[in-house]
């Protein structure tokens, strides 16, 4: 029999769903993706996708896996999961899905709730968060189904992440891991399970204990493979599914971040900065720490919600001439948007944008908008691309102080994953602006690598984490701060980027009063 050495990893991402086979030391061994349109949208600022077409992509991307002949795969010990976040789907007694599921993307609220009452209300009325709760209340997905859709919340059997969906889908089973409990629903991140019976999260949403998951730990066996799953995927039936977590939470361990001194900078759609940490620290009260990949740690995070986006944004209202040149030549619109700011000077001539193009919670509030400045006639749209990779950077850099502020401990170094890393220019920005080494990992895939990490230590091939993040993945490029640009960024930052929220704070709010956006 043949040593069962290589692991399967499944990334199912917004706009795409990958399997990924590693060995045992974090060396890609074969890859293939499939991709899908991210959602649809019945009315302006819903997200919905079909649930098939995640298993579906599932089921492709792996039995084209097999056909490319790369690997064996009665070599494969085991599978691991990980998805994007926060989108959720309603299914029947039998896993069937009720309606399209919901993405984390989808914008609609559920106004004219009654508000938090009791005690809680209470309370968070004396804290001052009466509006951090209702903005909970209005935003949760299961309140606008549960007031739009009652019959089929009626009938709802179980109330599923993303990430739960595909588990039923390949082990028959209910369940899902810790780490992948991230969104609007009751779960307790401060000890790590569903919220105790008195936690006013229950008050807040309608969902009841009895639909939900079961929830294993990172690095503990879901189930096994179907027999029917096996005939979809090709996977062979019987093989453990071992819990991962998060995209994001892979993420951070497959870039070799295991300590809170190591930043982990993700430029994805969404754009974040996470520090792997012990201790519970919340990034902004009430906005908690997110369940990390690996058990009972916490992922400490800050959000620039339309991250990485921007660049697509960019590409869509001002790239059309590098979108018909990419085209032609055969090559990504991107590639050629680094030729475009390559002569671009460091700050952009004075062009700062603070990339706030979706509102926020707190820290941007719900009135933000986002804003450019210090326009001149000598400004070009490669000045603005530019400007856009900066203001995500100095926008990453806040959260970073703010982590730092509330964990106590400073971040020494930079590790870059997500598609925004592939850009030398976004790179070496980052690195000045932080005025930080900062890395990329040594592969590009590192949300399926932190997955086979965690699969590495269910399977028993590594005895800890600590082990396991050293033999799978390393440091690739460094990239070092250029310390002349670090003073030029670091006086816009504080001199300029720091008071713009809050200078132009009022007028976001006068604009919402008069317009009624954003609602």
């Amino acid at each position: 029999m043949k040593n069962k050495d290589l692991i399967l990893a499944i990334d199912n991402g917004t706009q795409s769903l990958k399997a990924l086979v590693f060995d045992l030391e974090g060396n890609l061994a074969a890859r293939q993706q499939v991709v899908f349109d991210p959602y649809f949208s019945e009315q302006p600022g819903w997200a919905e996708q079909d649930p098939e077409v995640f298993w579906q992509a599932l089921c492709k991307a792996c039995q084209q896996l097999w056909q490319l002949g790369l690997v064996d795969k009665e070599r494969i010990a085991g599978v691991a999961l990980t998805t994007q976040r926060g989108t959720v789907i309603n299914v029947d007694q039998d896993g069937r899905p009720l309606r399209p599921a919901m993405l984390w993307l989808d914008q609609r609220k559920t106004n004219g709730l009654l508000p938090l009452g009791g005690l809680w209300g209470l309370f968070f009325k004396l804290a001052r968060l009466s509006g951090t709760i209702a903005y909970f209340q209005a935003e949760a997905e299961a309140n606008w189904i549960h007031t739009y859709q009652p019959d089929l919340w009626e009938n709802t059997h179980k109330y599923l992440l993303l990430s739960g969906y595909l588990t039923y889908r390949l082990t028959g089973e209910f369940v899902d891991s810790i780490g992948c409990q991230v969104g609007y629903i009751p779960f307790d991140y401060k000890n790590l399970r569903w919220a105790p019976d008195w936690d006013w999260k229950w008050q807040c949403l309608p969902i009841e204990r009895a639909i939900l998951p079961e929830l294993i730990r990172p690095g503990e066996m879901l189930g096994s493979i179907t027999s029917i799953a096996a005939k979809e995927t090709g996977i062979p039936q019987g093989l453990p599914l071992i819990a991962a977590a998060a995209d994001k939470a892979c993420e951070v361990i497959g870039s070799g971040s295991l300590e809170p001194s190591v930043g982990c900078l993700s430029y994805g759609t969404t754009a974040t900065i996470n520090v792997t940490h012990k201790k519970y620290v919340e990034p902004i009260p009430l906005i908690p720490p997110y369940p990390s990949a690996v058990p009972e740690y916490y992922t400490i995070e800050v959000q620039v919600f339309r991250g990485y986006w921007m660049v697509n944004w960019f590409k869509e209202e001002f790239g059309h001439p590098e979108q018909l040149k990419a085209a032609q030549q055969g090559l990504e619109a991107e590639e050629l948007f680094e030729k475009l700011v390559e002569d671009i000077p460091p700050c952009s001539m004075g062009l700062i944008l603070q990339p706030y193009w979706t509102p926020g919670l707190k820290l941007p509030g719900p009135e933000a908008k986002g804003a450019i400045i210090g326009f001149g006639d000598v400004h070009t749209r490669a000045h603005l691309y530019r400007s856009i990779l900066e203001g995500v950077a100095y926008a990453l850099r806040e959260g970073k102080e703010r982590i730092e502020k509330r964990s106590r401990t400073p971040i020494t170094s930079l590790r870059v994953s997500g598609g925004g890393s592939q850009s030398k220019n976004a790179m070496q920005i980052t690195a000045d602006l932080f005025g930080l080494p900062t890395a990329r990992p040594h592969l590009y895939e590192t949300s399926g690598l932190g997955a086979a990490i965690d699969a590495a230590i269910g399977l028993g091939f590594y005895g800890d984490f600590k082990s396991a993040v050293k033999g799978m993945t390393r440091v690739g490029q460094v990239f070092e701060p250029n310390m002349e640009n670090h003073k030029l960024y670091d006086a816009l930052y504080h001199d300029v980027y720091k008071k713009m929220y809050k200078r132009l704070k009022p007028l976001y709010e006068r604009i919402r009063e008069i317009t009624g956006y954003p609602p």
